[in-house]
């Protein structure tokens, strides 16, 4: 939700928050794209975490996310030195997005520079931090 207007929904599918440091490329956003889109973190019919969305056509959920890049270990108020300036950022972000949907998912987003609420269901739970 921003401004109370719902700008990305999916069904069953991967919420992936996607933050982006300065010396990232264009080859690290079709990186990162290829590993969600075939990384087996769904269950399979046995429970066993062996799919992938591009085995399932689960959807995706692309969610810009500065604060990834926190550094927390100075004080008390994090520092997002590390994180990319959105003009850097941006253009990154929307990469991922076009190429997960070049690869073939369904990919909804929410909208860069603004404050969001997010929701979402946890069904597993499976959070998996993707450093390339």
């Amino acid at each position: 939700m921003v401004h109370g207007e719902a700008v990305g929904a999916i069904g069953p599918g991967l919420c992936v928050l996607v933050g982006v440091t300065h010396d990232d490329t264009p080859a690290h956003a079709k990186k990162t794209a290829d590993k969600i889109w075939n990384l087996r973190i769904i269950d399979d019919d046995d429970g066993v975490m062996n799919r992938s969305v591009a085995d399932t056509g689960h959807e995706v959920l692309v969610v810009s996310q500065f604060t990834l890049y926190a550094d927390t270990s100075g004080g008390r108020r994090p520092s997002y030195v590390a994180a990319a300036r959105p003009e850097h950022a941006e253009p990154l972000v929307a990469q991922v997005v076009d190429e997960l949907r070049r690869l073939g998912a369904t990919v909804a987003t929410g909208r860069f520079r603004t404050e969001m609420q997010v929701s979402l269901v946890n069904d597993g739970p499976v959070t998996v931090m993707i450093e390339l």
